[in-house]
């Protein structure tokens, strides 16, 4: 990935309608990364992609592409001008131009428009279609053409506001994976909104997660998957959950499942109650553990199984086994906790142990 920086949110606020929707927000994109706003819906993120795109103005700090500030409190730079394309949630074709006309309505005066539209259909793989009109193609087309007339005039940035949303499950998967191919492939830097995790993941190198207007962690899929930064975060990202627990060591927390060692420290006091991120992934089963838990509910989804756990105590947990095994609802089953890579949270209301933990997450997150 490069290193150069092409897009800057410098201690950014906007909204609309006089209301503030976005708060402090701070973030960076290198020259041919793809990144992601990724987060529940009313979060903030479609607002700050309309601020990048120059549809809604900012209140404070700055929006930055290369070297031009694009807004500040009382500049906004006209959309036509900023060298950004767009790629709407709906598509916004225009339904009376062929699928070639759409392609080259942002480059009607290039001298070389016949020759840039055919390049984009053969890269969206439309190439034999262009002669057709939008109510003759499929969504997964639309969405094709959509992306080729955004691409046509060369923008320094693309941005995506929630482009699969109207595909089914498994073109929505399909369409994503080839959409990051394309960009790649082109070298184009974009901002995808989302609020599908797996769609993130699989078009992403960076991604900032959104709650309530601020943002959580920017950051590598990687890092927020095995290093959440907030209790938000590794609970939003990856089906997370928490159990109570207590620090025995630096590396070590007991909990009702058990003494669990990870493969690092933090820098808690000893006996500090922690919050013990879990995962289905997590939670292991073993047919001769002393641990059982019953079974309270499941979901089948192919080449595994959700099950829905409760211990003695009345905690619930969440695991995935293969669908291979197959257990009934009401059966207790043994389990074990496989969790090497610790991640944990102070309790609420520890304000020391708050601090001690900033601090070593810092340590972590900027050491690399």
């Amino acid at each position: 990935m490069s290193t150069e920086r092409l897009l800057s949110l410098r201690d950014l606020s906007c909204g609309y309608d006089g209301q503030r929707i976005v708060e402090s927000l701070n973030l960076h994109l290198n020259r041919g990364d793809i990144g992601c706003l990724l987060g529940p819906s009313g979060c903030g993120k479609t607002t700050t992609l309309r601020a990048i795109a120059g549809f809604e103005p900012v209140h404070a700090g700055e929006i930055q592409l290369g070297d031009a500030v694009l807004s500040r409190p009382g500049f906004t730079l006209s959309p036509e001008r900023r060298r950004v394309g767009m790629v709407f949630q709906d598509y916004a074709l225009f339904p009376h131009l062929s699928v070639e006309q759409n392609v080259a309505f942002g480059i009607g005066k290039h001298p070389q428009a016949s020759r840039i539209v055919g390049e984009m259909l053969e890269l969206v793989n439309l190439g034999n279609l262009g002669k057709r009109y939008p109510h003759e193609l499929s969504g997964g087309q639309q969405q094709r053409v959509a992306l080729a007339r955004a691409l046509a005039p060369e923008p320094e940035l693309l941005l995506l506001d929630e482009p699969f949303s109207n595909l089914d499950g498994d073109l929505r998967r399909r369409l994503s994976h080839e959409v990051r191919s394309i960009l790649k492939s082109r070298g184009t830097s974009a901002i995808l909104v989302t609020h599908d995790q797996e769609e993130a993941f699989a078009v992403s190198d960076q991604i900032g997660v959104f709650r309530e207007g601020r943002l959580e962690q920017w950051d590598s899929p990687f890092n927020l998957y095995h290093e959440p930064l907030t209790p938000f975060v590794a609970s939003f990202i990856g089906q997370g959950y928490f159990i109570r627990g207590q620090l025995l060591a630096p590396e070590t927390v007991q909990t009702e499942l058990g003494a669990i060692r990870g493969n690092r420290a933090y820098l808690l006091p000893a006996g500090s109650a922690v919050d013990v991120l879990l995962r289905p992934d997590d939670i292991v089963h073993v047919p001769d553990s002393p641990l059982t838990a019953l079974v309270v509910g499941k979901t089948f989804l192919g080449a595994s199984t959700l099950y829905r756990l409760q211990l003695s105590t009345g905690t619930r947990l969440e695991a995935i086994f293969t669908s291979h095994a197959d257990y009934a609802e009401g059966s207790f089953i043994g389990i074990r906790i496989a969790a090497d890579h610790l991640v944990v949270f102070p309790v609420e209301g520890s304000v020391a142990a708050h601090e001690a933990l900033a601090r070593d997450k810092g340590v972590r997150r900027y050491s690399a």
